[in-house]
Order: C-alpha cells, then sequence, then structure tokens
C-alpha cells in the first residue's frame, strides 16, 4: 500500500472516528457502504473521506463503495492496533480507578499491564489489574516494556513521574494531568484537557456556532 510520507493531524484524528463508525457498522451487519453514506452517518462530505483515504493508499471500488470489514482491517492496521502495544497506568485515584475500570484498552489496541501509586491503592487489584508501589516503576519495566505510560498522577508529580517513564524507554505518554510536559525528542505526548472541551463547548453554545466537519 503507497502512504503519503506526511499526513495531517487533521487527517489522523479523524481515523478512529472511521475506525470506530466502521465497528459499529459491522456490529449492525453492515456489508459494504458508500463514501456518501458513511459521510452523511458522520458529518463529513463523501469528498472529505475519499481525499482522508486516499491519504494511505487506494479503497474501494467506484460503484461498489467500501467493504467495511476490509475498510476496518485496513484503518485499524493504519493506527496500529494490531502491534501488541502496552499501556501502565501511573495514578490508581479517582480519575486513574475509573479509567482502569471502565476504559476498554484492549479496543484500542493496548494490553494493559499494571498501575502504579503511592497511597492505600497499593498491594490491590482494580478490575484485576495490579497495583504497585511508583517505587517499582523502573524495575517492573525492565521486566515488562510498556509503549504508553498513563499519567493520571497530582500535577506536583506529573513533570518527574513523565521523565521517570521516558527513561525507563516509554516511548509515548498519555496525558491526563493538565501540565504541559517539557517535550523530548524521543517521546509523544497526547493531552487530554477536559477543560479545553468544555471551555469550547461553552464558546459554542454562547455564540450559537452550528458545529461543523473538520477540515
Amino acid at each position: 500500500m503507497k502512504r503519503q510520507t506526511k499526513v495531517s493531524i487533521a487527517v489522523i484524528r479523524r481515523l478512529p472516528r472511521y475506525y470506530r463508525h466502521l465497528t459499529e457498522l459491522q456490529r449492525r451487519g453492515v456489508v459494504r457502504i458508500s463514501s456518501s453514506a458513511l459521510g452523511e452517518d458522520m458529518g463529513l462530505t463523501a469528498s472529505q473521506i475519499r481525499q482522508d483515504l486516499f491519504c494511505f493508499g487506494e479503497f474501494g471500488q467506484q460503484g461498489y463503495g467500501y467493504n467495511v470489514d476490509s475498510l476496518r482491517e485496513e484503518i485499524g492496521e493504519i493506527l496500529g492496533i494490531s502491534r501488541g502495544h502496552t499501556l501502565v497506568v501511573l495514578g490508581a485515584g479517582n480519575l486513574g480507578r475509573a479509567l482502569l475500570k471502565n476504559f476498554k484498552f484492549a479496543n484500542s489496541g493496548f494490553e494493559l499491564l499494571a498501575a502504579f501509586d503511592v497511597n492505600d491503592e497499593v498491594g490491590t487489584t482494580v478490575d484485576g489489574v495490579p497495583v504497585y508501589h511508583t517505587d517499582q516503576l523502573e524495575e517492573f519495566l525492565d521486566s515488562h516494556p510498556a509503549s504508553v505510560g498513563l499519567l493520571a498522577v497530582p500535577r506536583c508529580a506529573a513533570v518527574p513521574m513523565a521523565e521517570r517513564l521516558a527513561n525507563a524507554g516509554v516511548r509515548g505518554i498519555w496525558n491526563f494531568t493538565n501540565v504541559e510536559l517539557p517535550a523530548r525528542p524521543d517521546v509523544i505526548v497526547e493531552n487530554v484537557h477536559f477543560s479545553d472541551s468544555l471551555m469550547t463547548l461553552s464558546y459554542l453554545i454562547s455564540q450559537g456556532v452550528p458545529q461543523e466537519a473538520e477540515e
């Protein structure tokens, strides 16, 4: 499959939406779908969908559309869902526990290995996931390498814990701390700011701005 060397971040952020929607279509027993129908379902134009997918190769057939199973598999491969990613959670407080108990990491291609904390949760399990003391982090990662560290620690611990993860070979950090982490060339950080999303919603409803498809 021929792929462009550079793909915009807007396109990359739409890929999980495609995968999620195709998964739902698959669950409903839909075998094929046109770009027009897919776009109507997702609030995108058929042209936008074709342009997005063309970044990664040729998909679908004129007059037939897309095979749902095949397109879902191809997008999953592009997203790396089948590559055996592993993940550890730092912080087993309210947010960490909620994610451990409710987020389906396996559906996104990640095996959840363990959680780490410094409080009463140490030595327990959360939904079957063992919780270790943070003092054991490097020793654990030495024998159980992790692709990503989910950071749900207090703000004061965010930077030092991120440094420990990076120094232990973790390549990606999913950051829920609302702290901007120092940039490192060897680590990719995906920040999750709940307040940013809520304030964006505040602006849209305050200004009466209609929701439009991303460009």
